[in-house]
């Protein structure tokens, strides 16, 4: 268990600042006479109840809204108190102080209405929820991705895996998976029968449509992790190329500082953009020159430049049309080009299109690298260079149906993949290797549990809900 102690726990489960209203939230066991001492009554269960809530003098410190959920039936699995007041800072901590002071009161000379309550850790709530199978890790990650959702189309992914559509299709694997391990055990355990289990059975078969499954869930886990953390992409370019402008017609605002001055950004500008629901972080660079006109400012901002261009998913390498037949510009850009690292995704733009009459230089740069010509001040190719930006990102599904992923999960998939690969070999070859079949999808099974938690380590788990906000 991740959590060695089981202390009742208390935190304000909204955000910082003001609000209309504000949470506090209890969770722990045994939770009755505390709730009876802090409100002057017992709520009851599963009912909004209105009252005020008494100070130590019995003085209230603000009217508002009671929900008793006793455990099992609560979020935590536990006996759950949320008081929900006036969302003021000040009434909130006071709410909290109240509800610490109350645990250690004393009646009768007795010991304390609650022993041990103290503030939650960040995710603590739902991590007891995990613990008490009240949700599978994968149900629990979905609650901070629905938190932290950046468009439509990822909070509505995020609502699906918490509703199980994702731990739905790994429990699928799962079960045929255990299925194709009870029949390997069941040949290694009696070999004398001399009877082909694993060939009447149709082992081959089911392993292949095992591997099958798996590869469509690893395709849509792929698209759920898409929503969740987005494509980072680097425009990149000599100065003056239309970077920056091209970053403000892309998100739709001025955020950028445009001028024909070389050397006018100096500095990394990022803004979050979505297409078609995939939020795409665009980043605007330095142009990329050298020369002793370069000051020592602007040095900088051309290094972090690279930087970036080296973290990235993908690099626009934006060209200045009206300059393409300039040997001095074509040495520039091939410079730039023999300095991008490798594996990085390039996409080449070629911008001004509006100063190329009837667009005479348009089939030149199509033709060069996959390029795409666009316009950045009349907007000509700026659709096409969206649905370019999608398909470099790889997405490939539009419907309502995705579930939120994570890279973890995706890696635990491959290891699946891998191990069951492993096992085909070994099927291959039956009576040689079975007792390495059997290993295979023993690991193959362990890593499928890794996404919801059927195995995992805790410092995996402490890392998992460390991310969460107080008070969830």
């Amino acid at each position: 268990m991740l959590a060695a102690s089981r202390d009742p726990i208390v935190a304000i489960a909204t955000a910082p600042g003001r609000g209309a209203v504000g949470i506090v939230r209890v969770s722990g066991q045994g939770l009755t006479a505390f709730v009876t001492s802090l409100l002057g009554r017992q709520p009851r269960a599963r009912e909004a109840t209105f009252l005020p809530f008494p100070d130590a003098a019995g003085q209230p410190i603000d009217h508002g809204l009671a929900l008793w959920f006793p455990g099992p039936h609560s979020y935590t699995g536990e006996d759950v108190l949320e008081l929900q007041g006036h969302g003021g800072p000040v009434v909130l901590q006071l709410l909290l102080a109240r509800c610490l002071q109350v645990a250690q009161s004393r009646d009768g000379g007795g010991p304390p209405l609650l022993p041990g309550l103290r503030p939650a850790r960040a995710g603590e709530f739902t991590e007891r929820a995990f613990l008490n199978d009240k949700l599978d890790l994968a149900q629990a990650e979905a609650v901070a991705d629905l938190i932290d959702a950046s468009t439509e189309a990822a909070a509505r992914s995020a609502s699906r895996s918490l509703a199980g559509a994702f731990s739905d299709r790994i429990h699928t694997l799962r079960d045929a998976l255990v299925n194709l391990r009870m029949l390997v055990e069941a040949t290694l355990d009696f070999p004398e029968e001399e009877i082909d289990f694993l060939q009447k059975a149709d082992a081959a078969g089911q392993l292949a449509r095992l591997r099958g499954g798996l590869a469509a869930v690893l395709d849509e886990a792929r698209q759920g992790a898409l929503l969740r953390d987005g494509l980072k992409v680097v425009i990149a370019g000599q100065p003056n190329a239309g970077k920056s402008s091209l970053l403000n017609a892309l998100a739709g605002a001025e955020l950028a500082i445009v001028t024909p001055i070389p050397g006018t950004t100096r500095d990394v500008v990022q803004q979050t953009i979505q297409i078609e629901g995939v939020p795409l972080h665009v980043i605007d660079t330095a142009g990329l020159r050298e020369g002793v006109d370069v000051d020592e400012v602007e040095r900088i901002g051309i290094a972090r430049a690279w930087g970036q261009i080296e973290a990235a998913d993908a690099v626009l390498f934006l060209h200045d049309l009206a300059r393409v037949d300039e040997p001095s510009c074509q040495a520039a850009d091939a410079a730039i080009a023999a300095e991008l690292p490798d594996g990085v995704t390039v996409l080449h733009v070629w911008n001004k299109l509006d100063q190329c009459p009837d667009g005479v230089r348009q089939p030149l740069a199509e033709t060069q690298d996959g390029g795409l010509a666009i316009s950045v001040k009349r907007g000509d190719g700026l659709q096409a260079l969206r649905q370019r930006l999608l398909a470099l990102a790889g997405w490939q599904h539009a419907g309502d149906g995705l579930f939120m992923a994570r890279e973890r999960h995706l890696q635990a998939l491959r290891r699946v993949g891998e191990h069951l690969d492993r096992a085909d070999e070994h099927l291959s070859v039956q009576a040689e290797h079975l007792d390495l079949l059997a290993e295979e999808l023993r690991l193959a099974q362990q890593a499928l549990g890794e996404i919801t938690g059927e195995f995992s380590a805790d410092d995996l788990l402490g890392e998992i809900f460390s991310r969460f906000c107080i008070g969830k």
